[in-house]
């Protein structure tokens, strides 16, 4: 299966995505933010980073690359994608998800390694997992903080489609400690902390979860192999 990788100028962790994809049985391929179309792929992953430097807001000019209009599209017409730190900045940003992210609440930025829990399996990227499941995966972060209105934070709780919380601490001041949140079919999901940085052991962090040692973020993309298959 093929998996769509975005590179915007500024984007730091597409091949580290490209490699979570692999692990997984996967095919990456190189998307690049000025491409009109997306080579056919099954699935799209929107990388962490800095697109275009953070100007204006976070993940704002990268919503308006024409990438971003052929995602939109099969978004829409139910095609998997998944947007990592700035990358779920995107999708805010582009209308897929609601909410926004800012500036965390403690006004710096912040690298840790981030217990979540696991609320939702009902998308295309969780539906390996359990509800309840806990995972280790690092974050970094300045502008991470989750928002939205009342309204939409009760209609993503009533609706089950917050996909990750916070467990132990919140580290941005995010509402409800919410990590990540999906759309209303679950093909669209969008996550603060970074899973394909934990795919192998040795290079992720230790868990406590008894999922993995150093790879609870594999799981993730694994899912989406389950889901393609």
């Amino acid at each position: 299966m093929k998996v769509g990788v975005i590179t915007f100028p500024g984007t730091l962790d597409e091949g580290d995505a490209r490699r979570a994809v692999k692990l997984a049985g996967g095919e990456p391929v190189d998307l690049w933010h000025a491409d009109e179309n997306l080579q056919g792929v099954d699935a799209v992953i929107i990388p962490g980073g800095f697109s275009y430097g953070d100007y204006l807001r976070c993940g704002a000019i990268a919503a308006l690359a024409p990438v971003m209009r052929e995602v939109i599209t099969q978004a829409k017409a139910g095609i998997p994608v998944l947007g990592i730190c700035n990358g779920f900045q995107v999708l805010c940003e582009s209308g897929l998800l609601p909410g926004a992210l800012v500036r965390n609440d403690h006004q710096k930025f912040i690298c840790r390694e981030q217990r979540l829990r696991v609320e939702s399996t009902r998308t295309a990227w969780t539906s390996g997992f359990s509800e309840g499941d806990e995972i280790v995966i690092p974050l970094k972060n300045g502008e991470g903080s989750y928002q939205a209105h009342d309204e939409t934070i009760a209609e993503l709780e009533g609706e089950g489609r917050v996909v990750f919380r916070y467990l132990e601490v919140n580290p941005n001041g995010s509402r409800n400690d919410i990590a990540g949140i999906t759309n209303e079919t679950g093909s669209v999901v969008g996550l603060m902390p970074h899973p394909e940085h934990a795919v192998e052991a040795g290079f992720g962090p230790d868990s406590q979860s008894g999922i993995r040692t150093g790879t609870d973020g594999l799981l993730i993309f694994q899912s989406l192999m389950g889901v393609l298959r």
